[in-house]
């Protein structure tokens, strides 16, 4: 099932885009964990961006004073985590985020809409 984006999710879907990731995927989770309600899965295609979009992440919610509440993978790019609490945003290499399938894993999660600006 597919709606619109929160608007409250706006600034970290245009932060996630802001540095060209790829396949963008949003994902509300609130019915099937209380770790977060929405998910955020991106890539990138080396593990250079990756690192790259992740650090844009952070410095593009930190100029909305949003700030993370752990970040996890930045060093090595593979698969980075960034931790907002309500919002979990995953930044994939490529072939890792095929291997985990985070997409499959929650396949029961609503799958949302961004506004994308």
């Amino acid at each position: 099932m597919t709606s619109n984006s929160d608007p409250s999710l706006d600034p970290y879907i245009n932060a996630v885009l802001g540095k060209k990731a790829h396949e963008l995927v949003v994902l509300d989770v609130r019915e099937l964990t209380s770790v977060a309600d929405t998910f955020i899965i991106c890539s990138g295609r080396s593990n250079r961006q990756v690192s790259a979009i992740a650090e844009h992440i952070q410095w593009d919610l930190k100029k909305h004073k949003i700030m993370p509440l752990s970040v996890e993978g930045i060093k090595e790019g593979h698969w980075v985590l960034l931790d907002y609490g309500h919002v979990v945003i995953h930044v994939f290499y490529e072939p890792v985020r095929q291997f985990y399938d985070l997409e499959g894993l929650w396949v029961d999660a609503r799958r949302i809409t961004p506004n994308i600006s």
